[in-house]
């Protein structure tokens, strides 16, 4: 057991010592070496029967191998067989089916290329032929089913080879509408969860796809009628003895769902890695169920899922070991839901954990190791062969022996040269690989030309390249110019394969080097020669232009390039090569457009490219309409007729055209269309644009396709209505022309590669089987494509990358016809991962008190293993002396590769921690070791509140609260107050200095004034802070100072002051008076009466009073009549000395401006009130009386006061006239009394 463990450790400290042998050598052709595979046919070979049979065996070696084969284990002679022949050079066999039958040669086919230093063999080929079988034509049943049941129409497609592709269309070729009620499962049966009246059709059709034999197979028509009850009955006879009945006798109930398929409450399925997995399940029921998907064990991987077929199909692409597990599906409905279990095993074909064993290629004596590591589920056993034979059965050989997946050779000899297979196998495939050991002495040859020229943009990474081969394996060194010294470090970067690097290429580095392999069997020298380009640049770009439709315009490029670079500009419309247009002039750094319309309006891009460089810039052209004259009726052109297709080629057509009306407005140019009714059917394309002028077109045409021409006229009002299409025309198909845009590699696993393009059109594709070549290799010099064809997609995922990796990328379209253009390299990278260090020499340097600059060295990109995105910096507070609170963590992120950064906003007098780390977009890294600073102290905040207290007529207090934030120590505070009087001016400002343990002042002898403000702040020794506002309001003094009231308390303590009035403010203070002392004053008390709200109301301004007073005034004004009839009748005076003596009262003039008696007065209370008289209804309207009382009783010229006093008094003169006349007024009520009733209810 110890021996044991001993060769275990010496092998593993061997492959370790050894680990730089094993790269691997291209040997030249030219020295000796053993057979090497270089092209074979697929392991599952499937063949054409139609075609000859072509099985690929190439291989190259010196001498040249001869081949040989074995079909189903023995040898195959090829030189028996007549129908059979051998390629010249080449073991690659071909069969000429003229000759023989195809299943004469279906079997396991293996090819071995052999020479004299060993044998390579092949993978084995399993050769069957493509099968496409026909439907039995039997005539099937009509089927007649019940409204709302669930039904399934069988395909069952004949087994092909490979299996067919399942659709189903009707008899127009139109694909049968699916819905999450109505869908095709994975075996290509049609369920239906539930029938409608709707799904009555005769022509349900299963078609077969044989995707080998580009064949397709029909299945005879299926009819289905569905009935609902009353049509059942009077159907049932003429059904009865040729239809397929699904019925029954009760009406269909709504119910909850039950899976078609699977069966059962739970199932399992098998899935290998890589592969992609697909699940179904179908339920019925009504309403039609809805289907969700969960895995029991964890998460769906988001990525990687998709739900098709309407969640009837849950598919997981590159499925991985995680995608194991219990998966649940579930169909619901109102009714009720119903579930499955599905349980997912996941195994695994043979996969190489670190690329197939590499060739070595070692010098007599020297040590090398074959190692051949894979995995796979279950474990893969491992069989080592050489030169075709199990290695146990071959000769032993003192140098080399056995480690389980590795050969380890030590001491080898010439003779050792041989061709190891190791074969990798698990019940679910294989790997099998050659690597030959090929033993020799070689001196040093550099492969790389001689005097090659590179030429690099300036700035830009230059590769000189110095491939070489020797054996030992030789030393690269490189020189400059005249060899003053080897070229390693600083600007240069030897790589292993001998390119030198020169990171950044500038003129001094123009010039002559030397690369120099040696070994100690001699030396190989190659000079090369780097030249150094300017770069090309766009100087004066294009602007952008609004320009009038019909008009004309000029877009400038100018350029600046290399000299020895010969360089175009191209011009681009909207992404596109602009069109064949005479109206499009382009000159080298220019684009103008004449008679300009609505469609020329968009995007034009200049791109000046040469073989090293490029630039581009990009204008928007907006076209506005002109405003037609009113005068001329203007119309749409009617459309083009007598569409001719003439001077027929393979690329090209000319097409003819008569132009229709032009309604007065003449044609600007003629729009040509076309239709594919070969890739597209139904869908009209642009596809030349013609000045109205022209009525022919000569077109040019992309190969397979099935042209339909139609042609439109437009003017100023529009486009005319399309033409009559033209006959059609097909062109032949070709290879393609172009390969896909948009080629992109990322990641999206740590160790991954993802592929993508934009996939060629079917107008693109020039001709059938389009699919795509897609390459990559690692970006080191030496590296190896590796190509895999690719259909019916674009994308394609390369695993078991090493993380963040960059790689070059090509995808090439292929079709049945040949290949497209060679593509051009892009750059992608493998999947990113988190970074592995953080940044280091983390300091911080404090500019103020809420400024701080941090710097970091930047993390290395090998460790941040992707595009770096930035910096995080996480920072807290922890304390300071007044707020032990600690923050909440912040994060401030510095984009791009930063070294440093400003950290603003930061509290004064604070001890912060931070932490520095690098993310990209993965994620972030780890963290920098947590460093701390100190703010320094600044200025305070404002102070936390600031209250007026105890204020009296000429003094007041101030009470405070420190600031909450400090932000050093509180040195004291300042005060400053200024009077505001009652025009809101401010006096001058006074300035008190307080200490800082003061929170409150008291301020006496304050002038007097109606207001104060107050300014408050706290000062620490940075400076002040921000102050905090307040404004008092003084107690009312009055129109001057009254006598102080005296009240004797007589030793209480306390009493209760009366008469005092509401709403009016009072200042009290308690004297201590003794016999010989001066009296002792307390402190003045500021008192404020509150305001009560009396119940007594203005009675002059109340309706009953003024009624009241209408009715006195109305009784005085009788009285006064009556004593004016009972003179006239006494005879005193006559009646004309009365009336020259005094003028009719009716005729005294009034004053219209405040309704008064001009010449009323207390010596002519005999005469009658003007025009006084009382409504009805006991009030008095202005338009009746223009001496109504109500505008006495509102204060009219000051004559009336509230009391009522000046009523009083009128009523009492008329009250002692009233009386004198004796029983003339003894029935009428008294003025008198009733007005002093009335003045003492006031």
């Amino acid at each position: 057991m110890m021996g044991l463990e001993m060769r275990s450790l010496v092998a593993a400290l061997l492959v370790l010592i050894l680990g730089h042998f094993t790269s691997a050598l291209e040997v030249p052709l030219d020295l000796p070496q053993p057979p090497t595979i270089t092209q074979q046919s697929p392991k599952d070979h499937i063949v054409d029967p139609r075609e000859n049979i072509v099985i690929y065996c190439e291989a190259k070696g010196k001498p040249h191998p001869s081949f040989s084969w074995t079909k189903d284990g023995t040898h195959f002679d090829v030189n028996e067989d007549p129908s059979v022949t051998m390629r010249p050079n080449s073991g690659t066999l071909e069969v000429d089916i003229t000759r023989a039958r195809p299943e004469n040669f279906e079997g396991v086919f293996q090819c071995t290329a052999r020479n004299k230093y060993g044998a390579a063999v092949s993978n084995k080929i399993v050769v069957r032929q493509s099968k496409s079988p026909l439907w039995s034509k039997d005539k099937i049943k009509p089927i007649v089913v019940k409204e709302g049941v669930s039904l399934v129409l069988p395909c069952q497609p004949p087994a092909g080879l490979p299996p067919p592709i399942i659709f189903w269309m009707d008899n127009n070729f139109q694909k049968l509408p699916q819905s999450k009620r109505v869908s095709q499962s994975l075996n290509g049966d049609l369920y239906f969860s539930n029938v409608r009246r709707e799904d009555s059709r005769s022509d349900y059709i299963c078609y077969a796809r044989f995707t080998h034999t580009q064949t397709i197979q029909q299945k005879q028509p299926i009819t289905v009628k569905v009935l609902t009850m009353d049509e059942i009955n009077d159907t049932m006879a003429d059904y009865y003895n040729f239809t397929e009945m699904v019925l029954n006798e009760a009406p269909v109930d709504e119910r909850k769902p039950t899976f078609l398929i699977p069966s059962g409450h739970s199932s399992s399925k098998m899935v290998l890695k890589g592969h992609v997995l697909e699940m179904e399940c179908i339920a019925e029921g009504l309403p039609t169920p809805e289907v969700s998907w969960t895995k029991v064990s964890g998460d769906l991987p988001g990525s990687r899922t998709s739900f098709l077929h309407f969640n009837k199909t849950l598919q997981i692409v590159n499925v991985s070991e995680s995608d194991a597990g219990d998966y649940r599906c579930s169909a619901k409905n109102q009714h009720g839901a119903a579930h499955h279990i599905i349980s997912v095993v996941v195994k695994a074909t043979p996969y190489w954990i670190s690329g197939p064993p590499k060739n070595l290629v070692l010098a007599p004596g020297e040590n090398g190791v074959l190692t051949c590591r894979a995995n796979g589920i279950p474990k893969p056993s491992i069989l080592w062969s050489i030169n075709g034979d199990l290695i146990e059965n071959s000769p032993k050989d003192i140098s080399r022996k056995v480690e389980d997946d590795s050969i380890i050779f030590t001491q080898v000899r010439v003779e050792s040269s041989a061709v190891y297979q190791c074969n990798i196998s698990n019940p679910y495939g294989y790997l099998l690989s050659n690597a030959f050991v090929n033993v020799l002495s070689e001196p040093p040859r550099v492969l790389t030309p001689a005097n090659k020229v590179y030429q690099v943009i300036e700035n830009r990474p230059a590769f000189l390249e110095c491939s070489s081969f020797g054996s030992p394996i030789p030393k690269i060194d490189w020189f400059k110019d005249r060899k003053s010294g080897i070229l390693d470090g600083d600007d240069y970067i030897l790589h292993d394969n001998g390119t030198l690097e020169i990171q950044v290429a500038q003129a001094q580095h123009k010039g002559k080097y030397t690369c120099v392999a040696n070994n100690y069997l001699g030396i190989s020298e190659n000079h090369v020669y780097l030249d150094i380009k300017e770069p090309t640049r766009i100087l004066k770009q294009p602007v952008d232009k609004v320009v009038q439709r019909g008009g004309s315009v000029l877009f400038e490029c100018i350029v600046k390039h290399d000299k020895d670079l010969v360089t175009t500009v191209t011009w681009l419309k909207d992404g596109e090569e602009l069109l064949d247009d005479e109206r499009f002039i382009v000159e080298f750094e220019s684009l103008s457009i004449t008679d300009i319309s609505e469609s020329d309006a968009g995007s034009y891009t200049c791109v000046v490219n040469n073989t090293l460089d490029h630039d581009s810039a990009t204008a928007e052209l907006s076209v506005v309409e002109l405003t037609p004259p009113p005068a001329v009726v203007h119309g749409r052109p009617d459309p083009p007729t007598d569409l001719e297709l003439t001077d027929h080629k393979k690329r090209s057509v000319q097409l003819t055209w008569i132009p229709g009306e032009e309604h007065n407005s003449p044609i600007q140019e003629f729009v040509i269309q076309y239709e594919d009714s070969l890739h597209r059917r139904g869908h009209w394309h642009d596809l030349a644009r013609v000045p109205g002028t022209r009525t022919t077109a000569h077109l040019k045409l992309s190969p397979y396709v099935h042209y339909t021409f139609r042609v439109l006229a437009r003017n100023a009002v529009g486009l005319s209505e399309p033409s009559s299409p033209s006959r059609m025309y097909k062109t032949d198909p070709a290879a393609p022309d172009q390969n896909p845009k948009g080629v992109h590699g990322s990641g999206t696993e740590h160790n991954n590669l993802v592929i993508t393009w934009e996939p060629l059109t079917g107008l693109h594709s020039n001709g059938p089987g389009l699919r795509y070549k897609v390459s990559w290799r690692h970006k080191r010099p030496g590296t190896d494509w590796t190509t895999v064809t690719v259909a019916n997609n674009s994308k394609f995922t390369v695993s078991g990358t090493p993380t963040f990796s960059p790689y070059e990328i090509k995808v090439q379209a292929v079709n049945d016809l040949g290949e497209g253009p060679e593509p051009a390299v892009v750059i992608g990278y493998s999947g990113e991962d988190l970074p592995t260090a953080a940044p280091a020499n983390v300091q911080a340097v404090v500019l103020n008190s809420t400024l701080v600059e941090l710097r970091w060295d930047p993390v290395p990109s090998h460790l941040i293993r992707g595009h770096i995105q930035g910096y995080k910096i996480n920072y807290w507070r922890k304390h300071h002396k007044h707020n032990s609170d600690q923050m909440e963590q912040r994060i401030l992120t510095f984009s791009g590769n930063q070294s440093r950064g400003m950290l603003p906003g930061l509290h004064p007098f604070s001890h912060y921690s931070f932490e520095v780390r690098v993310f990209n977009k993965k994620g972030d890294g780890p963290a920098s070791k947590t460093q701390q600073f100190k703010t320094p102290e600044g200025e305070p905040g404002p102070p936390a509140s600031l209250l007026v207290t105890n204020p009296s007529l000429d003094s007041l207090t101030l009470e405070w609260n420190p600031p909450r934030e400090h932000n050093g120590h509180i040195t004291g505070y300042t005060l400053r107050y200024q009077p505001v009087n009652n025009s809101n001016e401010l006096g001058p400002e006074e300035e008190l200095a307080l200490a800082a343990n003061e929170t409150s002042v008291t301020l006496q002898n304050l002038k007097y004034s109606p207001r104060y403000k107050f300014y408050l702040n706290a000062r620490t020794s940075a400076g002040a802070g921000p102050a905090i506002f307040e404004e008092a309001v003084m107690p009312d003094k009055g129109e001057g100072e009254e006598e102080w009231q005296k009240e004797l308390v007589n030793g209480s303590q306390n009493i209760k002051l009366k008469g005092l009035k509401g709403g009016h403010s009072y200042r009290v203070r308690v004297v201590a008076k003794g016999h010989h002392e001066q009296p002792l004053h307390s402190e003045e008390l500021f008192v404020t009466v509150p305001a009560v709200s009396s119940r007594q109301v203005d009675i002059a301004t109340q309706g009953w009073f003024i009624g009241l007073m209408c009715a006195i005034a109305l009784l005085i004004l009788i009285l006064l009549i009556i004593c004016f009839i009972q003179r006239n009748k006494g005879g005193k005076y006559p009646v004309k000395e009365k009336e020259d003596a005094h003028t009719d009262p009716e005729f005294q003039p009034m004053k219209d401006d405040d309704c008064t008696f001009v010449e009323y007065s207390d010596n002519e209370d005999h005469k009658p009130l003007k025009g006084s008289r009382t409504p009805s209804n006991g009030t008095v309207k202005r338009e009746d009386s223009d001496d109504s009382l109500v505008d006495y009783g509102e204060g009219g010229d000051g004559q009336f006061n509230e009391d009522g006093s000046f009523i009083g008094q009128y009523s009492g003169k008329s009250s002692s006239r009233d009386n004198d006349e004796g029983p003339e007024s003894a029935g009428a009520p008294s003025p008198l009394n009733a007005m002093n009733s009335l003045n003492s209810f006031v």
